[in-house]
């Protein structure tokens, strides 16, 4: 199975970079029963390197489920310290960048949900996992979460892994939960604009609708309707960025329908850290461009 995930190019990037020459970063399909829930399937192997760098991982609107195989990945949390990931874990909405660095082999499997995915398999309100790495158990319960776990460890094959997460996700799914219709239409409306739809304009200025807008989206996506809508129109920029090599930062401003070049420049800081210009050819952002590849 295969997804055709977004790719993208501008000038020139460096998949010659030490980093990327031996990753191996694969997506696949969810079945038809969970295809409106599970955006696709990962995986990421990359034997050790000494040599490797600090990579930046930056957000995209979508919570993940991630089993780690391989070695412990630091998440730093400043220049020099850092958390180490647990092995099997949900990865909350992110608000803003930040580095990973494997300390050995990389062999990682996850599960990459629309925005509106997870909310169907937990009841607490998904703001409690934003910009922060949540073991499994604490969800699911230790006996559950282990048994997962000591399944996928043990799987033959990604083909496997896809089969056991899959029985486990078609389990755990609630059909009485529901995703409110006013979460569900306007991420539905800013995923087929690229979130490039303002809020207000979505809304009609109704503020009793504001307010019931952003309890929701709280609750059952984990951050706001302006940081999804941000994260999602990211998305979309750098497949311009990447892809359209003749395009200067104005035109994919104009074209990503932001106000103007410093309005992208801006935002692009804001989210990962740096400016457009730094982002290219940056090898602390060769995985972030591989996940587009």
């Amino acid at each position: 199975m295969s997804f055709k995930i977004i790719s993208f190019q501008l000038i020139h990037i460096r998949y010659t970079l030490q980093y990327l020459t031996p990753m191996n970063y694969q997506t696949f399909k969810p079945h038809k029963d969970l295809e409106s829930i599970v955006k696709f399937y990962w995986t990421l192997v990359v034997p050790f390197d000494p040599n490797h760098q600090k990579q930046k991982i930056i957000p995209d609107g979508c919570i993940e489920m991630t089993f780690n195989f391989g070695d412990k990945i630091k998440r730093y949390t400043s220049e020099n310290d850092f958390i180490l990931h647990p092995n099997a874990m949900i990865m909350g909405q992110r608000t803003k960048s930040f580095d990973i660095l494997p300390t050995g082999n990389v062999d990682s499997f996850a599960v990459c949900f629309y925005p509106i995915g997870f909310a169907n398999f937990v009841t607490m309100p998904l703001s409690n996992l934003v910009d922060k790495e949540t073991p499994m158990a604490e969800l699911f319960g230790q006996m559950e979460a282990d048994q997962l776990e000591q399944q996928m460890i043990q799987a033959s094959n990604t083909q496997r892994r896809i089969e056991i997460i899959e029985m486990f996700l078609l389990q755990m799914l609630n059909k009485k939960s529901t995703i409110s219709s006013i979460v569900k239409s306007t991420v539905d409306i800013l995923l087929k604009t690229n979130g490039t739809t303002p809020i207000h304009a979505l809304l009609k200025d109704d503020r009793t609708k504001r307010r019931q807008l952003e309890r929701h989206f709280k609750k059952q996506i984990g951050i706001s309707p302006k940081q999804l809508s941000k994260a999602i129109r990211l998305q979309a920029t750098l497949h311009v960025l990447l892809n359209k090599k003749t395009e200067t930062l104005t035109d994919i401003a104009y074209e990503s329908a932001y106000f103007d070049q410093n309005h992208f420049i801006k935002d692009f800081k804001d989210l990962i850290g740096v400016t457009p210009k730094e982002f290219i050819d940056n090898e602390h952002m060769a995985l972030s461009a591989l996940f587009y590849k």
